[in-house]
């Protein structure tokens, strides 16, 4: 890590939650990690958004630890359990430089938001060393502007989450009442910082929109709190409309781990149904957004990843090249 960031590990301070934790003495913060970056998974993802996987699928990277620890969080695993494996800076560099080998269109950094300062590093060493792909920033939103200004000039696309802007629910399934001051102002910088810029690229005969630059928002239905959406999507609206693609989405699934079970009673902890399906089908095309993706509902849940796996997912979402236990992957291996 640079000299002029190590300051912000020091007593870290990083992100919104300014634990203050020593991580270059080796700490963990609340993010569960100290100074090392550390991963679990890289993929050709065929699960995100359409502007983002095109052809040849996003080359996302999965990491290790996570700032925010929702308590329904889906990569438990590696964002609350500490699963993943150290990755230094040459071998984030082949990670990328293998994933944009394999067709990959973008290179997906998921949950780094407690890694900025080295990500930020690790990014300008893949861009000198040969990577042409944009890159994609995959997180909660739950940033400092401050930190974020260290990506600026590195990162093309972002895919922030906006969960809630419900603070009395922030606080209750993140433990963080400032999630939606901290995200919005967040999401605010990503927009202003990066126009939109979607252009159509052609393979094998068939034409396709790709994302260059800009920001899909997403938004994650939790049953039952159909209210919390109407008043995320009311700010979307106001001030992302135009500027930003809007995601909603429906995949909304219980998983067996929560280290706060009892947080979950703050909403109907089960998959969509149908009815709700309908509702936010109805509620979405009264806004009118002009660039807007919504997922289709679906009771399917084998797509849930096991990180265990060398194929965290199912073989039709993604193709594994590098897992934290096993390195490089030759084939697509289950």
């Amino acid at each position: 890590m640079k000299d002029d960031t190590r300051a912000l590990y020091k007593s870290c301070s990083q992100c919104p939650r300014s634990c203050k934790t020593n991580r270059l003495e080796g700490k963990k913060g609340f993010c569960g990690e100290t100074e090392p970056l550390r991963a679990a998974s890289a993929c050709l993802h065929f699960g995100e958004e359409p502007l983002v996987t095109v052809f040849g699928g996003s080359g996302a990277i999965f990491f290790t630890g996570c700032n925010l620890h929702c308590a329904f969080c889906q990569n438990y695993q590696i964002s609350q359990l500490g699963m993943g494996a150290e990755v230094s800076k040459e071998n984030f560099v082949k990670i990328c430089l293998e994933l944009q080998a394999n067709g990959a269109e973008n290179i997906n950094l998921i949950t780094g938001s407690h890694a900025i300062p080295v990500l930020a590093e690790y990014i300008a060493e893949a861009k000198s060393s040969g990577l042409t792909l944009p890159i994609a920033w995959n997180s909660s939103a739950y940033e400092s502007v401050e930190s974020l200004e260290l990506l600026k000039g590195l990162v093309d696309i972002w895919l922030p989450d906006m969960k809630t802007l419900n603070s009395m629910m922030s606080k209750e399934l993140f433990q963080a009442e400032d999630y939606p001051a901290a995200c919005k102002k967040a999401i605010r910088w990503m927009i202003n910082n990066t126009p939109l810029n979607i252009m159509t690229i052609k393979k094998n005969g068939e034409e396709r929109e790709k994302m260059m630059s800009g920001t899909i928002i997403r938004h994650l239905f939790l049953p039952g709190r159909m209210e919390d959406t109407i008043m995320t999507l009311d700010w979307l609206k106001n001030h992302a409309d135009g500027k930003a693609c809007i995601s909603l989405m429906s995949q909304y699934t219980p998983v067996e781990f929560s280290e706060r079970k009892e947080s979950l009673d703050s909403f109907q902890n089960r998959l969509v149904n149908k009815s709700e399906d309908n509702e936010l089908r109805e509620l979405i095309e009264g806004y009118s957004f002009e660039y807007l993706f919504y997922q289709d509902l679906s009771d399917d849940t084998d797509w849930l990843p096991d990180f265990n796996r060398t194929q965290p997912f199912s073989n039709a979402l993604a193709k594994p090249i590098w897992h934290w236990s096993k390195g490089f992957l030759k084939n697509n291996q289950n």
